[in-house]
């Protein structure tokens, strides 16, 4: 019999098991049917969880009436919203005059007749006349083993020495010596850059020069006429001209003839394995009897030659092997050691700081706390830009507004279904157990259960999970 959880049983996707945190911890050896956790992890030794960061949930007491006002509904202004215009079709207005149909390919390419492809098929090979072919190739022939002598190994040089010193300094450190540090040049320009008092009056080249055109009305061209060729279609193909059906003749069946081979005699009885294998007479396995057992006559001697001939000695406990106590040396204990006395500490002086001397020093005098762009700057009066927005002129059209969209129209509501992990005990299930991780199981019910169940214990669950 299957058993589900709550979280199988349950098409909605809103109920599901606690899942108890003290379920990991069990010491069950049951294994568990939802997940792999506990052999994909398994314990290590009693560690204690981590501590929550989380904030306890204090009361704040002595706090103000909240006004329900937010940045947004304070700086939000309401605006009228206008419908934007649509623009105007003009109505098609088709050309006087007839259409020339004819171009410089119809007039250039004059139709010619085409003769059907040719066959790419190889013609088939002609039978030999039984001459023998020569197999030797022309690789064997033209490209011959030439004697190639061995080439002989370089003979070793010996090493040879610089006879000069090597010297201390690198390419590096002739090449690229240390150099002063230089200020970098400014290339900002001295004088500040000039405003112009000319208002500005938004003309562009291309608000200057562009002449707006009227367009014409569009063209359409008028579908071909379909005229059908005059030349019959011979439908004839490259297949159905070069392979043509031969009638053969059926190939042969291999398979013997279902002749019966036998007599009509009676069977005697006889075969080879009776003729050639007889009965051998077979004597019986030797079989060893065992003789029956008598019980000896008179008492049983218990005595063993170890309990008559083992003497008891007496015998002393051994003497211990610890060291007597030595008596006590009141005197001094003299801890001079050779390490002592020939390893001495030395006074160690601290290294001083190799500190670089700055080439540029402090100055002395007070620092001003002008910069050049203080110093240079020169404030300019600001215009407000000017506001491209439309003026707000609302557009109302005298027609009723159609409020009718094809959702309204088209929409048929759907059935509600009801999640059955909602219930208290789902429909047609049973209640079995519940694990320590808390998961609820359940089984179907069988037809003896079902007739057991009573209609009036199920309940109409608070939420019901609607199906789009």
């Amino acid at each position: 019999m299957t058993r589900k959880c709550i979280c199988e049983i349950c098409n909605c996707g809103r109920h599901h098991c606690p899942h108890m945190p003290t379920g990991f911890h069990d010491k069950t050896l049951q294994p568990c049917l939802l997940t792999e956790y506990n052999e994909k992890y398994p314990s290590y030794g009693d560690i204690k969880p981590r501590e929550n960061y989380k904030p306890k949930p204090e009361t704040l007491s002595k706090r103000g009436k909240m006004d329900g006002t937010s940045t947004f509904r304070t700086d939000y202004i309401p605006h009228e919203i206008t419908q934007r215009p649509q623009p105007m079709q003009h109505d098609y207005r088709p050309k006087s005059g007839e259409v020339d149909h004819h171009t410089t390919y119809k007039v250039d390419f004059s139709p010619h007749k085409i003769k059907p492809a040719k066959s790419m098929r190889p013609p088939p090979p002609k039978p030999g006349k039984g001459g023998r072919i020569d197999t030797v190739p022309t690789y064997k022939d033209d490209y011959r083993l030439w004697d190639i002598p061995k080439r002989k190994p370089k003979a070793a040089e010996p090493y040879c020495p610089p006879t000069s010193r090597f010297g201390n300094p690198s390419t590096f450190q002739d090449d690229f010596g240390p150099k002063g540090y230089a200020l970098r040049e400014s290339f900002k320009p001295p004088d500040a850059p000039r405003v112009s008092d000319v208002p500005f009056d938004g003309l562009t080249n291309h608000k200057i020069a562009y002449i707006p055109h009227p367009l014409g009305d569009r063209y359409i061209k008028p579908p071909d006429e379909y005229k059908p060729s005059d030349i019959p279609f011979d439908s004839i193909t490259t297949h159905r001209r070069d392979f043509r059906g031969l009638h053969g003749d059926p190939t042969k069946s291999f398979k013997p003839d279902p002749g019966k081979i036998g007599s009509d005699a009676p069977f005697d009885g006889n075969s080879e394995f009776r003729d050639r294998f007889q009965a051998w007479p077979i004597t019986l396995p030797y079989v060893h009897k065992h003789p029956d057992y008598v019980q000896p006559e008179g008492p049983m001697d218990l005595n063993s030659t170890s309990h008559l001939d083992y003497v008891g000695h007496k015998v002393k406990p051994p003497t211990p092997f610890k060291p007597a106590l030595t008596r006590r040396v009141h005197a001094p204990f003299q801890g001079s050691t050779t390490m002592k006395d020939d390893f001495k500490t030395w006074d160690i002086k601290k290294p001083e700081i190799i500190k670089r001397v700055e080439e540029m020093g402090i100055p002395d005098a007070k620092f001003d706390g002008l910069t050049t762009f203080k110093a240079n700057y020169v404030p300019h009066p600001i215009k407000p830009t000017h506001s491209f927005k439309p003026s707000d002129t609302p557009l109302h059209s005298s027609i009723p507004f159609d409020a009718g969209t094809l959702y309204r129209t088209e929409y048929t509501p759907k059935r509600l279904e009801i999640c059955p992990a909602s219930y208290p005990t789902p429909p047609g299930y049973v209640y079995e157990s519940t694990d320590a991780r808390g998961h609820k199981f359940f089984h179907k019910m069988t037809q003896s259960e079902e007739k057991l169940a009573v209609p009036n214990e199920m309940h109409l669950p608070k939420e019901v999970a609607v199906a789009s």
